[in-house]
C-alpha cells in the first residue's frame, strides 16, 4: 500500500522466529522501534482530531444556546414594549341626575364603554319640592330667576385619577335650556386639557342647545365635541348607536 510501513516476511519454526530475508538483530531493533513510533503518532492525530472535534460541536451548541438566549431574551424585551404601546387612557362618565333619569344614562354608557362613573353630588340634595319649576318659588325656580343663586357647592369636584382619563362623558339635565346648574362647579373646578369632552343630557322636549358650549366657555380647556340629548325612554340601543357613531 502506498504510504503505509512495510515488514519482512517472517515465519514461525519449531517456535523459534525465522526471517524469510536475513537481517540482523540491530537492524529488526530498529525496524520495530520505527514501527512502534509511527503507530504512537497516528494515535496522537487520531486523538487530536476527536479533540479538536469534540471542541468544535462544544463550541457550535454553545453558541446554540447563546444565540436562543439572546432570542428569548429579544423576544420578551419586544413583548414588553408592545404592551406598552398598546396601553390607553380611561374612560369617565360624570353625570348629575335630579330624578334618576340621566343617571340612567350614564350608567348605560359606562357599562358599554367600560367606563368609571363619577356622580356630582350637591352638599345640599334636591327634594322633589326644589325641582318643582311649576313653582315660582321653588328652589330652581329661584335660582333661575337669580344667577347668584346657582353657584351650587358640591359634596366633591375632585375624581381620583383624573390625570389618568383622556376621554370624559358629562352628562346633566336641561333646566330652561341649558345644562343643570349643579355640573358648573365640576366644570369650573377641574383642569380638561388633554381630554376629549363629551356632554350628553335629558329632557323631554328640549334639545341639547348650546348647553355643551357654555360648559365650555366655563372652563376653557380640552376637546369638546358635539353632545346628545336623550329622553327619559331611552333604550339602550339608542345609546350604543350614538356611541358607535363617535368612533371611539
Amino acid at each position: 500500500m502506498s504510504g503505509s510501513l512495510r515488514f519482512p516476511a517472517f515465519y514461525i519454526d519449531r517456535g523459534v522466529f525465522r526471517m524469510k530475508n536475513k537481517i540482523s538483530r540491530r537492524q529488526f531493533l530498529q525496524v520495530a522501534g520505527a514501527s512502534a513510533a509511527a503507530l504512537l503518532l497516528a494515535s496522537c492525530s487520531g486523538n487530536s482530531a476527536s479533540s479538536v472535534s469534540s471542541s468544535s460541536v462544544a463550541s457550535s451548541a454553545a453558541s446554540s444556546v447563546a444565540a436562543s438566549s439572546e432570542a428569548a431574551s429579544s423576544a420578551a424585551a419586544s413583548s414588553e414594549a408592545t404592551s406598552t404601546v398598546t396601553t390607553t387612557g380611561k374612560t369617565l362618565v360624570v353625570y348629575f341626575s335630579a330624578t334618576g333619569t340621566t343617571q340612567g344614562v350614564a350608567q348605560t354608557i359606562a357599562d358599554t364603554v367600560g367606563a368609571d362613573l363619577f356622580e356630582v353630588v350637591p352638599s345640599d340634595p334636591y327634594t322633589s319640592d326644589d325641582l318643582n319649576w311649576t313653582n315660582n318659588d321653588s328652589r330652581v325656580s329661584r335660582e333661575h330667576n337669580d344667577e347668584g343663586l346657582r353657584a351650587v357647592a358640591l359634596e366633591s369636584t375632585d375624581v381620583d385619577g383624573w390625570d389618568d382619563y383622556d376621554t370624559v362623558f358629562i352628562g346633566y339635565p336641561i333646566w330652561w335650556g341649558i345644562a343643570a346648574w349643579p355640573v358648573d362647579n365640576f366644570v369650573k373646578e377641574n383642569d380638561f386639557t388633554g381630554k376629549t369632552v363629551i356632554p350628553f343630557c335629558t329632557a323631554a322636549t328640549s334639545g341639547i342647545g348650546d348647553s355643551g358650549n357654555l360648559l365650555e366657555e366655563m372652563t376653557g380647556t380640552g376637546d369638546w365635541k358635539e353632545g346628545e340629548r336623550f329622553h327619559g325612554g331611552a333604550s339602550e340601543s339608542d345609546i350604543s348607536s350614538w356611541i358607535d357613531s363617535l368612533g371611539l
